[in-house]
Order: structure tokens, then C-alpha cells, then sequence
């Protein structure tokens, strides 16, 4: 038998020593770093050594390679394909991630029960009849769809070669172990070898892999930071438990981009695509109210309008707050410097509170203007017109910045019945023949007057 060796791991960030400490070095944590049993002996591969012969990978010039491009999977899921860039890509390792209950189980069930490809869904957590249970209310017809229930990836394997799917779904990475290596399942080494196991089997055999991987106390996926350096692609799938939307976001992603985003309803069937997300962004309300002003952002290829709230009050306490919600705090504070410098407006003895509805952080700099304009009604107290939308970046000497694809924020504002789109005069516009009035603005005095 092989010499057992033991190593020393930092559960929190995976980092390796060997001999204990109480502090890691790196994330500076103390009492982490915990001893996990390593034995190595002789490996086979995924499959069994009758079968199996050892490919010995050549070098090939540049233009020896085949270029043509690889045919996606259809996963018949629009949201999904989307954020992946268009499909699955074969031989690919997908990694999901998401608070407890947030419905990743339930995600990958449904798209697993829609594909048209042998798919084979292996849980850790759950029994098959369990399974099956939740399958019923979502498609309980799928012909396609196998459920395995084990933890061993040597087992796994074995299935797979008698199955022979086109897709794999493992849920979770951090509940499998392998014989390999002799810690607990979850464990650092663990998660290691059994995700270096399936990428192995993905790219050798170009069947795509999807996992779920657990999350942190601080949100971060559970395990060592290089599971995510080693994947194709890092899914998050985000979300407050007490609504029923869900958004899903690329992180990371080899095959397209990673600012597409997702927007799923959680539903007693299942989860429902939102194919128009301004639908549960703009708050449906009766009558106008002060602070409320709608923002033409994009988040990818996707234009999406949304509402910015804003509460502007006198300061009780000595020190007036600032308190931002899916937008950065600190260009808040930029902006409110920019109105009382150039607009004149008094705000430095006032509590400001800023709130992105629908439970999704904006980056796009195109926010800045309906962020403004929010915080001027809500300071005026008095409502903007329900029709009105913004679309441009506050400079720090209060120009009305360019944005990027501008006509089609504006395309996607008149498409939603929105009569007047603001945007920066230095925007190069050339639509023609369109319903909704386009106002043109260089300053943000221009902005007040316009208002008022």
C-alpha cells in the first residue's frame, strides 16, 4: 500500500501548508487551517483500463487547427441560452452557485426535463422518488431525462459508460467524493480531484457538464478559489427568497459574455422565463408619487427600463446619511456633490436614500441622469410625469455625458409607451419617424429647467 501522506488546507480559501498554523497566511484568518489524509495511489482513467487507450496529445501548427465552429446545445430555455452566450457548448464545465433554496436544483431539473438530448441527472442530495416528486409539476412526460442518486465518481462513471448521455448534471460538486483521495466529501482535496476527474471526461469525451456548487457565508462559492479558475463557466443564480423573482448572471464565461443577464418567476411549476423584465422592474402604482423617476439601462444586449427611487429628508441625527441600494454608494455621494456645486440645490444637511427596484445592482453609467432626477423630485416633492425616461452619464462638472447604443435605449422606451427619452445632446441620434420625443440636454442645469 502507498505512504499516506497528509497535507494541511485553509477551509476558507483553500490555501496549502505544510504543517499547521493558527493564522493563513493568505485571507489572515485564524483557526482555519485544518489536516486532511492524501493517499495517491496508481490513478486509472475515467473509464476502465480495458477500454481505454492513452491519447498522447501532438502539437499542431496554428492553421492545422480546426476552426469550424462547434454547434451549440439548444437547451430550450431562452433565458438560459442567453446568459450562456447561445447553448451549451460540448465539452464544456458549467458551475452554478446560489444561496439555499434559491432554486438551483430546481433550474437545472427544468432544463434537464426540456432537453431533447439523454441527459443524466445526478444528485448527492436527494433521493430518485424525491426527485421525481418535484418532477411531476414541472414536466412528468420527458422520455430523455435518467436520475442517478450516488456520491462515488467512480460509480458515476461506470453509469455514464453504460448510459453514454449527451449532458451530465451533477448536484452537488461538493457532495461527491472519489476513492482517490481519502478526506470527506466537501473537503478541499476533494472538490479538487472530483471536479479535475470530470473535466477530464468532459474535454476527452466532449460531453458538456453542468455542476451546483454550494456557497459561503459571504457568498462565494464553498471550496478552494481555483474550482472556479478551473471551469468553463460560473453561473450565479441570485435572488431574494421572500419574492418570486430569480436572476441569473454570468460571472465568468469562456464561450461569450459575462453581462447578460437572466430574469426567471418562481412559480408552483417550475420557474417561468421573463421575457420582459421591464414587466417586474417598473412598479405598477395608481397614483404618481414624488422620488420615482425610470432609467433605459443595458445589460448585455438587453435594454431593460427600470425605476430609481430616491427619499430626500432632513437630517435628524448630526450627520446626514447616504444609503444605497443596487447602486454604488460612492457615485451617489459624486452626484450629490455635482448637484449642490453646479445645480445649487442644498442637500449636505439632508438624508439621501437611493433604491434600485426590483432587486438587481446597476453598473451602467447610463443611470446617472434618472439617479438625478429621482433625487430632485423626491427634494422638490414633487412627481415626475409617468412618461418621462432618462438615459446618460453625469460628469463631475455636470455635463450630460454620451452613452453607448442610445437609439436602442430609445427604441426600447417607445416600444414600452414612454413619450420623452432624455439623453445627452453630444449623442449621435439618427433615427427618424419615431413617437417618442427625444430631449436633448448638455448640462444639468438643463435637466432643471426642463423639469420645472
Amino acid at each position: 500500500m502507498a505512504k499516506v501522506k497528509t497535507t494541511f488546507f485553509c477551509q476558507n480559501c483553500g490555501t496549502q501548508y505544510a504543517k499547521w498554523q493558527g493564522q493563513c497566511n493568505a485571507c489572515k484568518n485564524w483557526n482555519t487551517i485544518v489536516e486532511e489524509v492524501i493517499q495517491k495511489p496508481e490513478k486509472s482513467d475515467w473509464k476502465t483500463p480495458t477500454n481505454s487507450a492513452k491519447r498522447v496529445s501532438k502539437p499542431l501548427r496554428l492553421k492545422e487547427i480546426d476552426s469550424s465552429k462547434e454547434a451549440r446545445l439548444d437547451t430550450s430555455d431562452g433565458e438560459f441560452n442567453r446568459v450562456l452566450g447561445g447553448g451549451i457548448v460540448p465539452g464544456s464545465l458549467t458551475l452554478l452557485g446560489g444561496e439555499p433554496g434559491i432554486g438551483k436544483s430546481t433550474l437545472l431539473l427544468q432544463i434537464s426535463l426540456k432537453l431533447p438530448y439523454r441527459t443524466l441527472y445526478v444528485s448527492g442530495e436527494e433521493s430518485q422518488k424525491q426527485i421525481k416528486m418535484r418532477a411531476e409539476r414541472i414536466n412528468p412526460n420527458n422520455e430523455s431525462c435518467y436520475i442517478l442518486t450516488e456520491t462515488k465518481t467512480q460509480n458515476i462513471f461506470k453509469q455514464i459508460e453504460a448510459l453514454e448521455p449527451d449532458i451530465v448534471i451533477i448536484d452537488s460538486i461538493q457532495t461527491l467524493h472519489s476513492d482517490y483521495i481519502e478526506s470527506s466529501s466537501g473537503s478541499i482535496s476533494q472538490v479538487k480531484e472530483c471536479t479535475t476527474e470530470l473535466i477530464k471526461f468532459a474535454k476527452e469525451t466532449n460531453t458538456p457538464v453542468i455542476l451546483i456548487g454550494h456557497i459561503t457565508k459571504d457568498g462565494n462559492i464553498a471550496g478552494p478559489k481555483i474550482l472556479e479558475h478551473m471551469v468553463d463557466t460560473v453561473l450565479q443564480f441570485e435572488g431574494d427568497r421572500n419574492h418570486v423573482f430569480r436572476i441569473l448572471r454570468a460571472q465568468k464565461n469562456r464561450f461569450g459574455s459575462t453581462h447578460e443577464l437572466g430574469i426567471y418567476e418562481m412559480l408552483g411549476s417550475g420557474l417561468r422565463e421573463v421575457s420582459n423584465p421591464s414587466e417586474i422592474l417598473i412598479s405598477k402604482k395608481d397614483e404618481e408619487l414624488s422620488g420615482n423617476a425610470i432609467a433605459a439601462t443595458l445589460e448585455g444586449m438587453r435594454p431593460l427600463m427600470i425605476e430609481v427611487q430616491a427619499l430626500v429628508s432632513t437630517a435628524v441625527y448630526g450627520t446626514p446619511q447616504r444609503s444605497a441600494t443596487g447602486f454604488n454608494a460612492k457615485r451617489l455621494n459624486m452626484l450629490l456633490a455635482v448637484l449642490e456645486k453646479r445645480a445649487g440645490f442644498r442637500l449636505g444637511a439632508k438624508d439621501v436614500f437611493l433604491n434600485i427596484t426590483g432587486g438587481i445592482n446597476v453598473d451602467d453609467p447610463a443611470i446617472d441622469l434618472a439617479v438625478v432626477a429621482a433625487i430632485l423630485s423626491s427634494n422638490e416633492d414633487e412627481a415626475l410625469p409617468a412618461n418621462y425616461c432618462f438615459a446618460a452619464e453625469v460628469g463631475l462638472s455636470g455635463e450630460i455625458r454620451p452613452v453607448q447604443r442610445v437609439e436602442q435605449r430609445i427604441l426600447e422606451a417607445e416600444k414600452l409607451g414612454f413619450s420623452t427619452i432624455f439623453v445627452s445632446k453630444y449623442n449621435k441620434i439618427s433615427l427618424r419617424d419615431t413617437n417618442i420625443k427625444i430631449q436633448l440636454i448638455s448640462k444639468i442645469e438643463d435637466l432643471v429647467s426642463s423639469l420645472t
